[in-house]
């Protein structure tokens, strides 16, 4: 089982959604940078359970631990070892079906692999393991910011259901539990998922992630396609199912004069529209990256519902526990993380061969 992300910028998550604790080693943090466990705390806070009625009630303080790789303050070079302890668990909620699986879960895949899995919450396949993600990422951005100080990484929530979201207001995304950057469609929206929520049934929606100023130059031209380890770190994020760059696939309905996007020159060499994200062959341009993640409504439901047991006998099933009736509020933070965590992996490549000589 794979459990380390990226090549010089790495963390290796460990733990479960029912374990003793959860947590992250990183590897190839930068030496002499002021770190403290305030500064993840802060990421760890945006993704916690129960911030709202509209995410899970499990109440988790998720307070981190710096256990290594930080003496007076300080990063030392060596691996940093973070852990967040469970603290809210409630295992016997997830009783009833410890020999059913679930619609939609990974509980099938994850049993006919290994022959053994952990019922409680979805063990390893839960999203609680996205703490070690958020994490990871809280570091990233750190080092991002100091190196790149015009540098920004935000995501927000751009559709729900059917419902597209136009107006981007940056500094409405964190005013709202839903996380939308458009102020004048929250309340709707809001009495829409809490009308599902109260039918015991769930939402999906997407997700969008625009990184402001990057460096120009990031990416390789073949395999290391900068968008390509976007989308990989994106889909590796569960309940994600899908991902589109730029104007994505509505580029594919067009001629090429139209969706064609000439460069320009004012103060700087960029892109008329940023058709392509902010990269273009595999590189980025300069441009903004902004890219679109499709995550789906949350498969644990308490409406009745029919599958099958190890056995694979037909078996009726009600899903109890606590559950977020919408992930996309919650996935802004993972999102971003992941992003940080690829575009600091690239600046560091980049400098590995291009900055040798």
């Amino acid at each position: 089982m794979t459990n380390t992300f990226g090549k010089f910028f790495r963390i290796t998550s460990f733990g479960e959604s029912h374990g003793p604790a959860l947590g992250v080693i990183i590897d190839n943090c930068p030496p002499n940078m002021e770190l403290g466990e305030d500064d993840i705390q802060a990421e760890l806070d945006r993704r916690k359970p129960g911030q709202s009625d509209i995410t899970t009630p499990r109440k988790e303080a998720d307070k981190c631990e710096i256990l290594s790789g930080v003496f007076e303050g300080k990063t030392t070079g060596t691996a940093i070892a973070v852990i967040v302890r469970n603290q809210n668990q409630k295992s016997k909620d997830y009783s009833n079906i410890k020999d059913v699986f679930r619609p939609s879960h990974a509980d099938f895949g994850y049993f006919s692999k290994y022959g053994i899995r952990d019922y409680r919450g979805g063990g390893r396949s839960s999203a609680r393991e996205t703490i070690a993600r958020v994490i990871g990422g809280a570091v990233a951005k750190k080092i991002l910011k100091q190196k790149f100080p015009d540098f920004d990484i935000y995501g927000f929530t751009r559709s729900i259901g059917t419902d597209y979201f136009e107006n981007i207001d940056k500094n409405y995304i964190e005013k709202n539990s839903l996380r939308m950057a458009d102020e004048n469609m929250f309340e709707n929206t809001l009495e829409k998922v809490k009308k599902i929520r109260d039918t015991g049934d769930s939402i999906g929606g997407t997700v969008e992630i625009r990184v402001e100023r990057p460096p120009v130059g990031l990416g390789m031209p073949v395999f290391g396609k900068l968008e390509a380890d976007l989308a990989h770190a994106m889909m590796s994020v569960p309940a994600v199912k899908g991902f589109e760059i730029g104007e994505g696939f509505s580029l594919s309905e067009k001629i090429g004069s139209k969706s064609n996007d000439p460069f320009v020159s004012d103060e700087n060499i960029h892109t008329k529209r940023n058709a392509n994200g902010g990269i273009l062959g595999g590189i980025s341009t300069g441009d903004d990256i902004w890219f679109r993640v499709a995550i789906k409504a949350t498969s644990s439901i308490s409406k009745p519902q029919k599958s099958v047991n190890e056995k694979g006998e037909e078996v009726d099933l009600v899903v109890t526990g606590r559950h977020d009736p919408i992930l996309l509020p919650r996935a802004v933070p993972i999102l971003e993380s992941m992003t940080a965590l690829v575009i600091l992996d690239h600046v560091m490549m980049d400098g590995a061969q291009n900055k040798l000589l």
